[in-house]
């Protein structure tokens, strides 16, 4: 699995959301779902960031199945396509988690 180009960060995705869905992250300026909104009221920092959290994780699993799905080999021939692939895997859920999580904040 970790020879799969986005790996690793989707690994490291996973483990930050995991306190940010549990609530355990003070309001900060370093570490979680940081906008004016969120960093002007305790109650709104721990549903956003809950919610970041779990869009977070999920973009860790989407990725997860891209790469069991289409695995990258790196001796491949056609291995900029299977990179592409696992690009949009990883980045797409990435950026509609962001999307969702500012409409999210935007509701409040």
């Amino acid at each position: 699995m970790f020879g799969q180009p986005f790996a690793v960060p989707a690994l490291l995705l996973f483990i930050v959301s995991v306190p940010l869905i549990l609530g355990v992250i003070p309001r900060n300026r370093y570490y979680g779902f940081r906008v004016a909104k969120t960093l002007s009221d305790d109650g709104i920092w721990y549903r956003a960031n809950r919610v970041a959290g779990v869009t977070l994780m999920i973009t860790s699993g989407v990725y997860v199945f891209v790469a069991i799905a289409w695995p990258y080999d790196r001796a491949a021939i056609d291995n900029f396509s299977t990179w592409l692939v696992h690009l949009a895997g990883f980045a797409t859920p990435l950026a509609v988690g962001l999307i969702i999580d500012a409409w999210y904040v935007k509701s409040l």
